[in-house]
C-alpha cells in the first residue's frame, strides 16, 4: 500500500524536478559563462526570491563576479537570459541592432491590461511607433513650455505647502519620498489631467493604493512582470480595476467638456485634444486615456523617486547644495525671478546633480531587451553567442554606472564629472538612466523639466538637511522593484 502512494509521489516529483530545470543547460551547452547553483524553477533568482537584496544589487553581484568576461548567462527563474556588460554589445542591443532587440523584457496580458498595453514602454510595432510619435509631439519644446505654466502653479502649492509645515517652528522634519510625490501627484493631476477641481490628495492616494511597497503590491509586481504564466493564471493586474475605472472616468468626462470649450488649457490632455483634431478624427477613448495613464507613470512615481534622492545627496553634501542654491538665486535674477523654460535650461549645475543623483543610485537598476531575429553577439574577450529570437537580455545599469573602469572614485558623489570639461569623456552605453537608442525613455524631458522646477521652488527659499531618523548608511528596500530607502528619506526643511 505505502509504495503504490510513494511511487506515483515520486514519479511526480522527478516530472516536476525536469520541468522546472529543462533549460538549465542553455548557457552551458554554448559555452557561455554562467554561475553555479541554478535552483529548480527559481534559477539564480533566489537571493532576489527570499527578498535578501535588490534585484539591481543582484544584478551588480553578477556583473562584478565576472568582471573579465564580456557575456554571462543566467537563469532568471526557467529563463535563460543573457547579461551583456560591455558598452559596445549594449550599444549593439539598444542601437546599432536595435531592429533584432525591439521588445522590452517586461511585458503585460493586453485582456487584463489594457490600459497598460498601449503604453511605448510595453507594446512594440506599428502601436508604438504610433504611440511614441504622439507623445514625442506632445513633449517637444514648444510643448513643454505650455505644460511648464501648469507646472509652475503647482510649484507655488507646493511653496504654500511647506511654508505651513513649517509654520511658527521655524523647520519641519518630512519624508522625502512623500513629499515629492505630493508634487509629482499635482503635476500629473494639473499639467496632466487638467484636473482642478480633485484635491491634492486624491491622485496622491490612487497611486499609493497599487504603486506603494505593500506585501501585496509587491507579489502582484511579481506575479504580472516575473511569472507572467502564474499571472495569467490567477489573472493578476497590475493596474487593479479600481485605478482602471478611476482614469476612465476622469478622462471620459474631461474630454466630452474640452470638446465644447473654446478656450484652450495648458496641460496634456490638451495637447492631446489639438493632436486629435490635427489628425482629423476622434481619438479612440481607451488609447488617448491609455497614454494619459502612462504620463501618471512617469511623472508620478519615476520622476518622485528621482526628486527624492537628489534631495537626499543636497542633504548629504552642503557645499552641493549651497553652490547649487547660488546658481538658481543668479539664474532666477536674470529672469525677474521668474521660473520660465529658459531659466530652467539655463541652471545647468543642476543638471549636473540631477545626472550625477541617478548615477549613484538610478530608479531602475537594470534594463530588460528580448531578441526578435537571431543575433550574433561578439565580445571583446572573445566569446561570441549566437542570440536566439525569444531570449532576454539583461542590461546592468547599476553595474555599469559604479565600474571603476567608467567612473573615477565611483562611490564618491562628484556633480562635476558632468561638467562642461568631463562630460565628453564618458564612455557612451555606461550611463543609462532613461535608457538609450530609439527605446529611450519618451517622457525624459517632461521629467527633467518638473524635476528642476521643483529644485528650484525649493532651494531658493529652503535648506534641507539630514534628519536625525534618517538611516545611514543607506540601504534599499530588497522587495521593490525601483529604488527605495530602507526607512525613508528622512530630511529637516528650514527657511533660509
Amino acid at each position: 500500500m505505502a509504495v503504490t502512494l510513494v511511487l506515483p509521489i515520486l514519479v511526480f516529483l522527478v516530472i516536476l524536478y525536469l520541468f522546472l530545470t529543462k533549460n538549465y543547460k542553455y548557457w552551458q551547452k554554448r559555452g557561455i559563462p554562467c554561475p553555479d547553483g541554478a535552483l529548480p524553477g527559481i534559477g539564480h533568482f533566489w537571493e532576489v526570491a527570499i527578498q535578501k537584496i535588490t534585484l539591481a544589487e543582484w544584478c551588480c553581484k553578477i556583473y562584478n563576479a565576472y568582471r573579465d568576461r564580456s557575456m554571462v548567462g543566467i537563469y532568471n527563474f526557467m529563463t535563460p537570459t543573457l547579461m551583456v556588460r560591455e558598452p559596445e554589445l549594449i550599444k549593439t542591443v539598444m542601437q546599432t541592432s536595435f531592429t533584432n532587440f525591439h521588445e522590452n523584457g517586461l511585458k503585460i496580458d493586453p485582456k487584463l491590461e489594457p490600459l497598460l498595453a498601449n503604453n511605448p514602454f510595453f507594446c512594440y510595432g506599428e502601436k508604438w511607433m504610433t504611440g511614441r510619435k504622439r507623445l514625442t509631439y506632445a513633449f517637444s519644446s514648444m510643448r513643454l513650455k505650455i505644460l511648464l505654466e501648469t507646472v509652475k502653479q503647482v510649484c507655488e502649492t507646493f511653496q504654500d505647502y511647506l511654508d505651513k509645515k513649517i509654520g511658527k517652528a521655524g523647520k519641519v522634519e518630512l519624508e522625502l519620498k512623500e513629499l515629492f510625490t505630493r508634487f509629482t501627484s499635482q503635476v500629473v493631476s494639473g499639467a496632466g489631467f487638467g484636473v482642478d477641481g480633485l484635491s491634492f490628495d486624491e491622485f496622491y492616494a490612487m497611486g499609493k493604493s497599487f504603486l506603494d511597497s505593500t506585501v501585496l503590491n509587491n507579489i502582484i509586481f511579481t506575479l504580472v512582470f516575473f511569472v507572467p504564466a502564474f499571472g495569467k493564471i490567477f489573472k493578476t493586474r497590475f493596474l487593479p480595476k479600481k485605478a482602471d475605472h478611476f482614469f476612465r472616468t476622469i478622462i471620459a468626462d474631461v474630454m466630452e467638456q474640452r470638446r465644447k470649450e473654446v478656450t484652450p488649457r495648458n496641460d496634456f490632455l490638451q495637447l492631446m485634444t489639438d493632436l486629435e483634431r490635427m489628425e482629423g478624427d476622434k481619438f479612440d477613448l481607451e488609447i488617448l486615456t491609455s497614454h494619459v495613464v502612462s504620463f501618471f507613470f512617469d511623472g508620478y512615481e519615476t520622476s518622485s523617486n528621482a526628486l527624492s534622492f537628489v534631495g537626499f545627496n543636497l542633504a548629504s553634501y552642503p557645499k552641493v547644495q549651497e553652490k547649487l542654491r547660488e546658481e538658481v538665486m543668479s539664474v532666477l535674477n536674470k529672469y525677474d525671478g521668474v521660473i520660465t523654460y529658459e531659466a530652467l535650461k539655463d541652471m545647468t549645475y543642476m543638471d549636473q546633480v540631477i545626472n550625477e543623483s541617478m548615477r549613484i543610485i538610478p530608479t531602475l537598476g537594470l534594463l530588460s531587451k528580448v531578441c526578435t531575429e537571431e543575433t550574433e553577439l561578439r565580445g571583446s574577450d572573445g566569446l561570441v553567442c549566437r542570440v536566439e529570437r525569444g531570449v532576454h537580455i539583461m542590461i546592468p545599469v547599476s553595474g555599469l554606472q559604479e565600474d571603476p573602469r567608467y567612473w573615477e572614485n565611483p562611490k564618491e558623489f562628484d556633480p562635476a564629472r558632468f561638467g562642461p570639461d568631463r562630460k565628453h569623456n564618458i564612455e557612451k552605453f555606461t550611463y543609462l538612466p532613461f535608457g538609450e537608442g530609439p527605446r529611450m525613455c519618451v517622457g525624459m524631458r517632461m521629467a527633467q523639466l518638473q524635476i528642476k522646477a521643483c529644485l528650484a521652488t525649493l532651494l531658493r527659499k529652503y535648506s534641507i538637511e539630514l534628519s536625525p531618523k534618517m538611516q545611514l548608511p543607506l540601504k534599499m528596500v530588497a522587495s521593490n522593484f525601483l529604488a527605495t530607502a530602507k526607512g525613508g528619506l528622512w530630511s529637516i526643511i528650514r527657511p533660509i
